[in-house]
């Protein structure tokens, strides 16, 4: 038995989901319903499929991100400009439980694909529709992607140093936010449409996510913060405002190490671990409102303190006084932390030519049905003939849909 003959495990086996979307958004959503056990499949449009088969480091021309963002999907191709590839769509799209896009709005409609369209012949219709600005408003047909999300979202104004320009996170943060929405909201009208009569009779529902609210919803007090005491958060490098101490420090040897003594035990202890006894008996600096008026001094005491120390002998002293604190690492660094070991962080795997790769395991971890890798990216319309037979299509029909380049 090989991979991708296994059969489907976890706490979404039996659920159906069509992916009509590229990139990150809408892939990274349906990625997560595969990982535990829904059966997705993902359709491309023919030659090129995804562009993402095509960014950053490429394996024997395809992405290893690919490996990753399409794990355990079924590949189809599809040329939505003919209208029997737009008949497939909507046969699968019918037989879905769950359709996830990322389509500007508008363009599933032109294809008889949108939500009202499906929902007229199927009322349990679970549609995730995953777009710049919404389905609604001003700004809905205009392009958005995740750093636009990002910028507009409130993320961008308030990271990096305020004497520099903002800075954007180093992954696409924008589109995964935005991703983690819509499966919260899948599950969500999941389960709506099951206690409401299930598959044949339940009540489905549009989930309308917008990459930059999905931003905004990280955004702490931001809202209220202006609203109430005019305040704009700004951009305050590795600190982190109005609670103290929090902030990234260098050590001696060039490192840096984050350090977040900002609860009031904490507080003492990390005063005491440093040797600021005066500090850690100060009554003003008993709570953090305290503190907050004293941030100043607390840092450069930190500072002070760190400029005398290795990473290593830092992270010792303070990880003894019970204070949290952590280096910042790179990929490099996972790959052998005992921690990341220890959770079982990196799968193994290999490729076609029987070339080993880890890939990046599964969160979150389930006790009783945790998610699974069947099978890594697949290749472009790896799955055609399998989806379109068990539509009902004959061999007959699949290569006539062939030689007229329908897939």
């Amino acid at each position: 038995m090989n991979d991708q003959q296994k059969p489907t495990h976890g706490p979404l086996k039996g659920i159906k989901v069509l992916e009509l979307g590229t990139l990150i958004a809408g892939p990274f959503c349906a990625r997560m319903l595969a990982e535990f056990g829904a059966e997705v499949i993902k359709v491309e449009a023919p030659g090129d499929g995804d562009p993402i088969r095509k960014w950053r480091v490429l394996k024997d021309g395809t992405s290893l991100w690919w490996s990753v963002q399409a794990r355990n999907k079924k590949s189809i191709t599809l040329n939505m400009k003919d209208a029997r590839g737009r008949a497939i769509a909507r046969q699968l799209a019918l037989e879905a439980d769950i359709i996830i896009e990322n389509y500007r709005p508008g363009v599933l409609e032109k294809w008889d694909l949108g939500y009202e369209q499906l929902k007229a012949d199927k009322p349990s219709t679970i549609m995730v529709r995953l777009s710049g600005f919404g389905q609604t408003g001003p700004m809905k047909d205009q392009p958005g992607f995740g750093a636009i999300g990002e910028s507009m979202g409130g993320l961008r104004y308030v990271s990096g140093h305020a004497d520099r320009p903002p800075v954007r996170v180093g992954v696409s943060i924008g589109d995964s936010v935005a991703a983690l929405h819509g499966v919260i909201g899948a599950m969500m009208a999941l389960r709506h449409r099951d206690a409401t009569g299930g598959r044949e009779h339940g009540q489905g529902q549009m989930v309308d996510v917008a990459l930059y609210e999905s931003v905004f919803n990280l955004m702490e007090s931001l809202v209220p913060e202006y609203d109430h005491a005019g305040v704009v958060r700004e951009r305050t490098g590795g600190a982190l405002p109005g609670i103290v101490p929090s902030n990234t420090y260098t050590t001696k040897d060039g490192d840096n190490v984050v350090i977040a003594g900002n609860g009031d035990a904490i507080f003492k202890r990390l005063m005491l671990a440093i040797g600021r006894d005066d500090m850690a008996g100060d009554p003003q600096m008993e709570r953090n409102d305290g503190r907050v008026a004293r941030t100043a001094d607390i840092d450069g005491a930190i500072q002070a303190w760190c400029d005398t120390k290795s990473i290593d002998e830092a992270l010792a002293i303070l990880q003894a006084a019970d204070v949290p604190a952590g280096k910042i690492y790179s990929v490099k660094d996972m790959m052998t932390d005992p921690q990341f070991l220890a959770r079982n962080m990196f799968e193994q795997h290999q490729f076609a030519d029987g070339t080993p790769v880890k890939l990046p395991a599964i969160s979150p971890k389930l006790s009783e049905t945790p998610g699974h890798t069947h099978w890594m990216g697949p290749g472009l319309g790896e799955h055609n003939y399998e989806v379109l037979k068990s539509l009902g299509y004959s061999d007959a029909d699949i290569a006539a849909f062939k030689a007229d380049k329908v897939l």
